[in-house]
């Protein structure tokens, strides 16, 4: 099972934690973070996310260039399917707005390309 969680919420048990940002979270110690891993290659491009500027009128077509910029990343996407394979994967983000984030567009690319 993939999920996403605020990375600032507080760390449930039995699943492995992976930060899916490119920067580092603001007031946030590596060892309170707990994670896992740190997956910044598989966020948004700086360009990317700044055009988005978390506006969620532009969240489809953020979503679509988003997408675009995943199918070029192929090695770290399959490390990431391969850990979900393994097991129950959080994709920690720390975006304020739990629905127009990049970490829901990488999880619906995630559970898309379980079977594969």
């Amino acid at each position: 099972m993939i999920t996403i969680q605020r990375i600032y919420e507080p760390v449930g048990s039995g699943t492995v934690r992976l930060l899916v940002d490119r920067l580092w979270p603001r007031g946030l110690s590596k060892t309170a973070a707990m994670l896992d891993g740190w997956y910044k290659e598989v966020a948004p491009t700086t360009e990317l996310r700044r055009w988005f500027g978390h506006d969620a009128a532009r969240f489809a077509e953020f979503g679509r260039r988003y997408l675009e910029e995943l199918d070029h990343r192929s090695s770290v996407v399959a490390e990431l399917l391969a850990l979900a394979h393994r097991g129950d994967i959080v994709l920690l983000s720390a975006a304020h707005d739990p629905i127009h984030n990049h970490a829901v567009v990488l999880a619906q690319y995630l559970q898309g390309h379980m079977s594969d």
